[in-house]
């Protein structure tokens, strides 16, 4: 049951959500020109993507698909990408989120089992770390901290998995899969039911001191210091003009948020007070030609986003998709 307190809070987010409806009503983003197009499209009939990274140094994004596991690569200005990693290499099943780190990395998380971590450059598997044991698991997306730490939302387990430098240079040097450790655990927070799809992306502060990750349920963001011996550590944030319902891929860059809504074909953004604590929305672009946008990355001024098709014959329904595209979106 929800306290007073909290269902007041919720109350006052929705009332703010349906003015805001309203007044974006006289000007649906929908009706506005070029605000949605293909940035480049990705080879094969049924891959349905999930995950986007961009290596910072050479500009290249990299997409990863859910339903075959192949991982693409797509360099500036190309209309079209390539295949990276072959679809089942590693036995990776699928790839669903994907990071960058400093060190010129790559790491592709397997939703049915873990995460794996490849040199760019030779596209060699550094390491690999895996969920233990063989409870219900959904290893969604991942954000990598300033100090190389990555941590990882599992949908189902409503757990944070963390992995060290430390940790991927001795599972490299062992050359065998190491075991995903949890490191934080909203199970309480978000009261889930049991196989229930609850968190999804996750972002790091560039600065270090906390993550942000989100319930895509409820649409609440929540903060996670990681300064330690905090108290209290995982905290809601307090959202100001919407929620995130249907949230899924979020980018964090200085104070702003970026978020893909899923299922209501969405593109939100917020202004992040430096503390964390605070959200408040700026802005927001609803565009069916974003097919079921499950996540986005900035590159310089521009936003990429995956457009899914995930209803079109993939997992959330029925159909035939059609070329599938990574979409630039202006406006946002």
């Amino acid at each position: 049951m929800l306290s007073h307190t909290r269902f007041r809070r919720r109350l006052a987010v929705a009332m703010a959500s349906t003015l805001i409806a309203l007044v974006a009503a006289a000007c649906d983003s929908r009706n506005a020109p070029n605000t949605v197009e293909t940035a480049y499209e990705l080879p094969g009939d049924h891959i349905y993507p999930e995950g986007i990274a961009v290596d910072p140094r050479t500009g290249d994004s990299y997409v990863g698909s859910y339903a075959t596991g192949a991982v693409y690569r797509a360099a500036p200005g190309a209309t079209e990408a390539e295949i990276f990693l072959p679809e089942g290499a590693d036995g990776r099943h699928t790839a669903n989120g994907l990071k960058v780190d400093r060190a010129g990395r790559l790491w592709v998380t397997d939703s049915t089992r873990g995460v794996a971590v490849y040199d760019i450059a030779s596209r060699n598997l550094i390491a690999r770390f895996d969920v233990p044991g063989a409870g219900p698991r959904f290893v969604n997306d991942l954000a990598i901290a300033p100090d190389g730490t990555a941590y990882l939302t599992d949908s189902v387990g409503g757990v944070v998995y963390r992995v060290t430098p430390d940790q991927v240079r001795e599972a490299g040097a062992r050359g065998v899969p190491a075991a995903l450790t949890t490191q934080f655990d909203l199970s309480d927070a978000l009261a889930r039911d049991r196989g229930a799809f609850y968190l999804n992306g996750i972002v790091a502060d560039p600065a270090g001191n906390y993550l942000l990750v989100v319930d895509m349920v409820s649409g609440e963001l929540y903060r996670i210091a990681l300064t330690p011996g905090v108290a209290d550590p995982i905290r809601e944030v307090t959202l100001r003009g919407g929620d995130l319902t249907h949230g899924d891929g979020l980018e964090l860059r200085d104070n702003t948020l970026w978020a893909a809504h899923n299922t209501i074909d969405t593109i939100s953004r917020w202004s992040v007070t430096d503390d964390g604590a605070i959200a408040t929305r700026t802005g927001e672009v609803t565009d069916s030609a974003l097919s079921i946008p499950t996540t986005l990355v900035r590159i310089a001024d521009r936003t990429l986003v995956v457009a899914s098709q995930f209803d079109r014959g993939g997992p959330m329904g029925p159909g035939s998709p059609t070329t599938f595209e990574i979409v630039t979106v202006h406006g946002i």
